[in-house]
């Protein structure tokens, strides 16, 4: 068998690896997606619920307090009393003032009377409002509004123009007529820290729109002051300040963002909980980048095997096509490769090729009277004898039956009947041959030189004409054609 003829390793390693990539490659990004449906599902549906719940249950006690204490403020028959009254004593409703400060921690407190339009603080009385200065324009605004209350941010007057986020509740009296505004106010910064722990403590952007999409308080977004402004948000607008509560997704920047719109009726304001899709799927996606390395290993070391099992499989199977399988010799067919091949090496170098053919002496006779197992065992131990006595250089095949072929280059016809003597006087003479078969200890030796433009066929039939006229001459002797 030629080695053509043989399975070709690399094609069969390259499916091997393809199948493997493949599989593996497959399994993992198929794992992934359903890791990263499963991550996302439960961020849109469990995390981000539940962090809403938490942080609306901070706000209740940070933001919705204020909201409160202006509603208990409203419905104070003091302030209610003092005000029908006529507002003679200021410094009742100041010190009123101040101790709703102290007591509820509240960073400003004010009421502004409808009647004479005066702004009273813990300090006095700031001002008089006015419905032609714009800063005064909220007082106006909740007096006309149907709603009890708003909660509006605004720069303090009172404290150096501070930004500060106002409770503005309506006071009526007995009869639900308007007396004026009253309410607390806290620091915007106050509120921002709150929300910057927030997010420390739950690891989600969180964010306070109003009902027009503005932001009013945010951990992101990059001071962008409306909703409808921001990329991939905008489009959702609408359907989140309409449904007030429910999950979204959007695309900013190249990035998934998952969002969690809750409305808070206490504040009328809307709570954002965010979340970045890259962030939440970090985990997996090194788990991928793991899996893909030792998939990537595994198919190393399976190719690697696979190579290894391949070479030693050809390895095999050459052996078994080139060599005699009882005596581990070249066999004939192999020889015929290698015939030529020396020829032609010969000629080149201008050196002489001889071969001697060997043919056992009364083999026939070993097989019938004493086995083919003993016939085995001499023909095994007359390949050994042979190589043992022959050079490095030459080459030596099981011709046939009992025939040995040996191919000599650089070597003449009287150098090769010479070394034809000598294999014949290691065959008489080994012991271990004469003991498992005494009557074929012995072999017929024919030698031939190689003529200038001699064929294969022509040679071996000379050097098989001199072993027959040994056989003829008495067997166990040498002849050169």
């Amino acid at each position: 068998m030629s080695k053509s003829a043989l399975p070709r390793k690399r094609p069969v390693l390259l499916l091997v690896t393809l199948f493997l990539a493949l599989g593996f490659l497959g399994t993992s990004i198929v794992s992934y997606q359903v890791s990263r449906h499963a991550i996302r599902e439960s961020i849109l549906n469990q995390e981000l619920p539940l962090t809403s719940d938490n942080v609306y249950s901070e706000i209740l006690k940070d933001l919705v307090r204020p909201v409160f204490v202006a509603s208990m403020m409203a419905s104070d028959t003091f302030l209610r009393d003092w005000t029908l009254q006529g507002e003679h004593d200021q410094t009742q409703l100041t010190r009123y003032l101040s101790e709703v400060m102290s007591r509820y921690g509240a960073f400003t407190s004010f009421f502004v009377s409808a009647k004479t339009r005066r702004y009273y603080h813990p300090s006095g009385v700031i001002k008089l409002v006015n419905e032609l200065e714009q800063r005064d324009a909220w007082y106006y605004r909740v007096r006309s509004m149907p709603e009890p209350y708003e909660i509006n941010v605004d720069p303090d007057l009172a404290n150096r123009d501070l930004l500060t986020i106002f409770i503005n509740y309506k006071v009526l009296d007995y009869d639900d007529k308007f007396l004026g505004a009253v309410g607390v106010g806290l620091t915007v910064d106050a509120v921002r820290q709150a929300i910057t722990q927030y997010q420390a403590r739950f690891d989600r952007n969180i964010s306070f729109v109003d009902a027009q999409g503005r932001i009013l308080l945010s951990g992101q977004h990059g001071g962008e002051t409306n909703i409808h402004y921001i990329e991939g948000l905008r489009q959702l607008a609408p359907a989140v300040l309409s449904q007030k509560t429910g999950s979204y997704e959007y695309e900013q920047g190249g990035t998934t963002h998952l969002l969690n719109v809750r409305y808070i009726p206490e504040l009328k304001w809307f709570l954002f909980v965010e979340k970045s899709e890259d962030g939440a799927l970090e985990v997996i996606r090194r788990t991928l980048y793991i899996n893909l390395a030792v998939c990537l290993l595994v198919t190393i070391l399976v190719v690697f095997i696979t190579s290894m099992a391949l070479t030693r499989y050809q390895r095999r199977v050459e052996e078994m096509a080139t060599t005699d399988k009882l005596t581990g010799l070249l066999n004939r067919q192999t020889l015929d490769l290698l015939f030529q091949q020396s020829i032609n090496l010969s000629k080149r170098a201008g050196e002489p090729l001889s071969i001697i053919l060997a043919d056992l002496d009364h083999f026939k006779e070993v097989n019938d009277k004493m086995g083919h197992l003993v016939g085995d065992q001499a023909l095994k131990r007359t390949a050994t004898c042979l190589r043992q006595h022959l050079r490095a250089s030459d080459t030596v095949c099981r011709w046939g039956g009992e025939e040995f072929l040996m191919i000599l280059p650089n070597c003449d016809a009287a150098a090769a009947t010479a070394l034809a003597e000598k294999l014949r006087a290691a065959l008489e003479s080994d012991q271990e041959l004469r003991d498992f078969a005494p009557n074929c200890c012995t072999a017929s030796f024919g030698v031939a030189q190689h003529m200038a433009e001699e064929t294969v066929e022509s040679l071996v039939a000379r050097a098989d004409a001199a072993m027959y006229a040994a056989k003829q001459a008495g067997r166990n002797c040498v002849m050169t054609a």
